[in-house]
C-alpha cells in the first residue's frame, strides 16, 4: 500500500494560511520578473556551490553505488551532474539506473534478482511505506539524519518517515498548482491571467476567439490528469474533504467528487478547448504537451499547459525564455481559496553501506540541491538552499514560496493512494480519468468506476 497512517495524519495539516501565502506570493510576483529571464541551462558543466566545505563526506575510493529513478531526459542529465559532484568529493563511482514507472514494481524485480540499487528515488510517501513493509529500506544513519533535521521543516521530515522513523530524504519537490502560458498568444488575444475558474474559462474563450486552441493536455499520461482533479477538488471541496478522500474515508461517489468532475468537464468537455480534442490529448505525452505550447511562435498548437514548476525543464527544450515568452500563473481558485498541491521524490537507502549513507547525507544537504537548482527545472524543499542558485526570478519565487509554507502543505492525493489506484499506468485513477477525458459527460459512471477501483486498492 502506498500510504502510511502514522505519518499521513501529520502531513495532512490544514493549509488555508499556507495556500493563501503561496498563491498570494505567486500571483504578485511570478510574471513580474523582467530583469532575470535567463533560460535554464541544461547543458552546462556542473556548477560549483558556495557551501561545499561545510559538508563532511567520507573518502570512498573503490566504492561503487547504483541510484535508481524514473527520471529521463534533462531531468536525468541534471541529476547525473549532482552525482558527479558526489563522485568528485568522495572518490566513489555512482551509476544511474533508469527505472520504469511504477518504480516500486521495478525495484521488486531487481530485488528478486538479487541486484537492488543502493539508493532509489521514490516519488510517493506510500512507496516509502511499501519499501519499509517489505523490509527493503534502511533507516537514515546519524549523519544523514543530522543533515535532514538541519535543512528540512518537520513536515518534510515526517512524509519521509514510517512509524516515526526517518527513511526518506525529499531531495526534489514540486509545486503542482501552476499554469504556464505563451505570453505572445495572450498579448495578441488581449487575454489576462485569471484568478478564478470562471475567469479561466473567459480567458480560454478569448484565446480561442483569437485563433489559438486554449489548452494542451497530456492525456497519454494519467498522472497529470490526477493533478488537474486534485487542484479543482482541493479548492472547491476544501482541505478537510481532500484529506478524507485521500484516505478513502469518503467515497468517490460523494457529491463533492461529482461537483469537481463536472467542473473539470467545463474544460475537458469542450473539444475546441483541447489541442487535438480528446483523441489528440490521449495521444499526447507530458513533454510534448509542454513543448507544443512554446513552439511555433504566436501560433502554437495550444496557449496554456497546466503542470508544476518542473515544466521549465521542457520549456528549456524550446526557444522560449522563461519570464518573457513563457509565463506562469497560480492555478485559479475554484472555491474560496486557490489550491496548492505539492509532490516530491525521496532518496531511500535499499543497501545499507557507508557509501549509500554518505550519498543520502549529500542529497540532504544544500550542496547537492544547489547544483541542480542552477541547472533549472528543479525545486528543493531544503530550507537552506541559497535562492540565488535558481536560474531565474520565476523559479526563485516558486522556491521561496515553498520554503515559506513550512509544514503547511497538501501532498499530491494520488501519491498518497495505494499504488494500484493512484500510481499505475493503465489502471485505477489514471485510467479512469483518461476515460473521463474521452467522455466527460459520464460523471456518474466515472464516479462508480473510481470508487470500485479505490475500494479494491484500499481494501475497504
Amino acid at each position: 500500500m502506498r500510504r502510511t497512517s502514522s505519518t499521513t495524519n501529520r502531513n495532512r495539516r490544514t493549509v488555508k494560511a499556507a495556500a493563501g501565502l503561496l498563491a498570494g506570493a505567486l500571483a504578485l510576483s511570478l510574471t513580474a520578473c523582467g530583469g532575470d529571464d535567463d533560460k535554464s541551462d541544461t547543458n552546462g558543466s556542473t556548477p560549483t556551490t558556495g557551501s561545499g566545505s561545510a559538508l563532511s563526506l567520507p573518502k570512498l575510493d573503490g566504492t561503487s553505488l547504483e541510484v535508481a529513478a524514473v527520471w529521463t531526459g534533462p531531468e536525468q542529465a541534471n541529476f547525473k551532474k549532482v552525482l558527479a559532484e558526489f563522485e568528485k568529493r568522495t572518490g566513489a563511482k555512482v551509476t544511474f539506473v533508469p527505472a520504469q514507472d511504477p518504480i516500486i514494481n521495478f525495484l521488486g524485480s531487481k530485488i528478486a534478482g538479487g541486484q537492488p540499487p543502493d539508493v532509489a528515488m521514490l516519488p510517493q510517501p506510500g512507496a516509502i511505506k511499501q519499501a519499509v513493509d517489505k523490509k527493503w529500506a534502511t533507516p537514515l544513519g546519524d549523519a544523514a539524519l543530522a543533515e535532514l533535521k538541519k535543512n528540512y521543516s518537520q513536515g518534510w521530515q515526517d512524509i519521509g518517515a514510517v512509524n516515526g522513523k526517518p527513511y526518506g530524504v525529499y531531495y526534489k519537490a514540486a509545486n503542482k498548482s501552476l499554469v504556464w502560458y505563451n505570453a505572445q498568444v495572450f498579448e495578441n488575444a488581449g487575454a489576462s491571467e485569471p484568478k478564478t475558474w470562471d475567469e479561466l474559462l473567459t480567458t480560454a474563450q478569448t484565446v480561442y476567439d483569437s485563433g489559438v486552441t486554449p489548452f494542451s493536455i497530456p492525456g497519454a499520461d494519467g498522472w497529470p490528469l490526477t493533478d488537474w482533479f486534485e487542484n479543482v477538488y482541493l479548492s472547491q471541496a476544501g482541505p478537510e474533504k481532500y484529506d478524507q478522500l485521500a484516505k478513502h474515508e469518503i467515497k468517490w461517489t460523494d457529491p463533492s467528487v461529482k461537483q469537481a468532475l463536472t467542473t473539470l468537464a467545463q474544460v475537458w468537455g469542450k473539444k475546441d478547448y483541447v489541442a487535438g480534442g480528446a483523441d489528440g490529448a490521449l495521444q499526447t505525452q507530458f513533454p510534448n504537451s509542454v513543448t507544443q505550447v512554446f513552439t511555433g511562435g504566436d501560433q502554437p498548437k495550444a496557449a496554456m499547459v497546466y503542470e508544476g514548476d518542473f515544466v521549465q525543464v521542457n520549456i528549456g527544450q524550446t526557444d522560449a525564455k522563461i519570464g518573457t515568452d513563457a509565463k506562469v500563473f497560480p492555478f485559479p481558485k475554484v472555491g474560496s481559496a486557490a489550491p496548492v498541491v505539492s509532490g516530491g521524490d525521496a532518496a531511500v537507502i535499499l543497501k545499507d553501506s557507508e557509501g549509500a549513507q554518505a550519498l543520502a547525507t549529500f542529497l540532504a544537504s544544500p550542496d547537492a540541491a544547489e547544483i541542480q537548482a542552477k541547472l533549472g527545472g528543479y525545486l528543493s524543499p531544503n530550507k537552506n538552499v541559497d535562492l540565488a542558485a535558481y536560474p531565474n526570478d520565476v523559479q526563485r519565487k516558486i522556491a521561496q514560496s515553498l520554503v515559506a509554507a513550512g509544514d503547511d502543505f497538501r501532498f499530491d492525493m494520488s501519491d498518497q493512494a495505494p499504488q494500484a489506484f493512484g500510481g499505475t499506468p493503465g489502471k485505477g485513477e489514471w485510467k479512469d480519468l483518461q476515460d473521463f477525458l474521452k467522455n466527460p459527460t459520464d460523471v456518474a459512471g466515472i464516479q462508480k468506476k473510481l470508487e470500485s477501483d479505490a475500494a479494491a486498492a484500499y481494501g475497504n
